[in-house]
């Protein structure tokens, strides 16, 4: 399945896609195990399509923790004492 076609699919959908695709790689994987190398190739396919639907299921995650947390703003670092003690000894 191409990328830009999993983008389009809702959350159900995705859900279901995955599903499906885990699914049948679990029985190719069994037919496999049984010696039937029908479909074999069918594997890598159906293992892209399940990383994928996950990658753009974590996107959209990502960017929905995004927009509902506020920006955080970065801090610097506090100031080393160690330096500043090293000073106060050499005095």
């Amino acid at each position: 399945m191409e990328l830009e076609k999993i983008r389009t699919l809702s959350e159900d959908e995705l859900k279901s896609e995955q599903a499906k695709s885990a699914e049948q790689l679990f029985r190719i994987r069994f037919q496999k195990s049984l010696g039937n190398n029908e479909g074999i190739k069918k594997l890598r396919v159906l293992k892209l399509d399940i990383a994928r639907i996950q990658t753009v299921t974590r996107e959209r995650a990502i960017s929905a923790e995004k927009a509902a947390s506020p920006v955080a703003v970065p801090v610097a670092p506090a100031a080393s004492t160690r330096t500043a003690r090293k000073k106060a000894k050499k005095d």
